[in-house]
């Protein structure tokens, strides 16, 4: 490790040197240009920065390196009292601070915290380059044996032009797999029009798709190009298909019949030629049984179908789209790549995810904005990670009775905790508010029960 002693005195430099000479090579500065100097000169990872430098302020160097790629950590050095200021460091991105005179066993501990980090830090690089090497196709992030499953699919059906469904969760990637899927075919260079179902109200869905003619309805001032002739020699995703109303639905079937759009209000039909991509989270086979959605548009959607397995189904992904979030959560916000603590990154790794991959990437985004040392720890997550337990099996089931009264008082106490708050968690989708309301506890309560138990390692049966 490379050590930057910034200090503008000489003694300080001298002690602090000796001090560090077991951890890692040191270089000493005895100012702002000097530390500089250095910077540029030797790959610097930790930076023992005095705030006051007689005429110059430490403050501008500790700005300054915020923007270093890799960013060195920066512990701050400051005279007895002036705790505000060192707070005030911190906020600005300083790992941690001493105040002067300090001992050299404090000393040695901070920087060896700062070993632990930069080791982590390298773990974290050396695991986000064997991922970008081994998984992903296109945008889509992954290697597990569902997503591959997916990418056969995607590989089989692009440069033909039959209609494709994508079913699936909310959140799990369908939109992505249609951009795939558009970008590897004959269209490619075609546009790619999204139409969200869902989002568009009923008396404007069919304007939104076919167009219309000025004075068509109140408030048609002038003529409107349609989805579908503004996809012409490209792809049309309709998304939320299932959400359609009936009326329109007759009319997309008729498109996809004879391949014509007409105008609300006018009078001339349009040969279109485009490809029907459609995605959906509901189960349109009943709705075809309810008389909701036709069941003639569902055959000619439906020629094929790809499944996007759900996030809890392709577990083995989940490290490869962490690194993959939150580098693009870093690069938007403009912030360092943080690392991930090991135990953050358990409790990452078996969360079950409700919403699917848009969760994960919201949760991570959360977490880069929200983090101040460049490392996320087990204790940032949110609480329905933090406190999930997952629904698998139980280690003790509680229905055989004679071994359950085998144990002593402590232990059967202990057991039985397991497994009512496991069930009662499970109940209530593993949410800590509506669990510890629905058992009587307070809140905090039943978190400290949680990590008291351990009751991530006794999933409920």
């Amino acid at each position: 490790m490379h050590i930057l002693i910034v200090d503008d005195e000489e003694t300080a430099r001298y002690g602090i040197g000796r001090a560090l000479a077991t951890r890692g090579t040191t270089h000493e500065a005895r100012n702002l240009t000097e530390a500089r100097r250095a910077l540029e000169k030797h790959p610097v990872e930790l930076i023992l920065l005095d705030l006051n430098l007689g005429s110059e302020k430490g403050f501008d160097l500790l700005k300054e390196v915020q923007s270093h790629d890799p960013r060195p950590y920066v512990i701050v050095i400051t005279a007895h009292g002036n705790e505000r200021t060192a707070v005030q460091a911190m906020k600005d991105g300083a790992f941690n601070y001493l105040a002067k005179p300090f001992e050299v066993d404090e000393l040695r501990l901070l920087v060896r915290s700062v070993q632990d980090h930069l080791e982590l830090r390298r773990q974290n690089r050396g695991l986000r380059a064997e991922l970008a090497l081994t998984s992903g196709y296109g945008d889509l992030i992954g290697a597990s044996e569902p997503i591959r499953k997916v990418y056969a699919l995607i590989e089989r059906v692009a440069e033909t032009s039959v209609t494709v469904l994508l079913t699936g969760e909310s959140g799990s990637g369908k939109e992505l797999v249609a951009r795939e899927i558009h970008r590897r075919s004959a269209r490619k260079e075609g546009s790619l029009v999204c139409v969200n179902c869902a989002a568009i109200p009923v008396d404007l869905i069919e304007s939104e798709l076919f167009g219309h003619e000025k004075g068509a309805f109140t408030g048609a001032t002038g003529q409107r190009i349609g989805k579908f002739e503004q996809a012409q020699n490209g792809t049309l995703f309709l998304d939320e298909i299932g959400d359609m109303p009936p009326e329109t639905q007759s009319k997309i079937l008729r498109v996809l019949e004879d391949g014509l759009v007409q105008r609300l209000g006018g009078t001339q039909t349009i040969p279109v030629d485009v490809r029907i991509l459609s995605a959906t989270n509901k189960d349109l086979t009943a709705l075809v049984r309810e008389g909701q959605f036709r069941e003639d548009l569902y055959y000619r959607l439906q020629v094929v179908e790809i499944n996007i397995p759900p996030l809890r189904r392709r577990a083995g992904d989940i490290p490869a789209l962490i690194s993959y979030f939150l580098q693009v959560s870093a690069e938007k916000h403009g912030r360092s790549v943080p690392e991930l603590e090991p135990a953050a990154l358990r409790r990452l790794a078996q969360y079950s995810y409700p919403g699917n991959v848009r969760q994960l990437r919201n949760i991570l985004e959360r977490l880069v904005v929200l983090q101040t040392e460049g490392l996320i720890r087990e204790g940032d997550m949110p609480d329905e990670v933090r406190f999930f337990v997952p629904s698998e099996k139980t280690e003790f089931s509680g229905t055989d009775l004679n071994k359950f009264f085998e144990l002593n008082y402590k232990e059967a106490k202990r057991a039985f905790e397991i497994r009512y708050l496991c069930h009662a968690l499970s109940q209530n989708d593993n949410n800590i508010t509506h669990t510890a309301s629905a058992i009587g506890l307070h809140r905090q309560s039943l978190q400290q029960k949680i990590k008291l138990l351990e009751l991530h390692r006794y999933p409920l049966k």
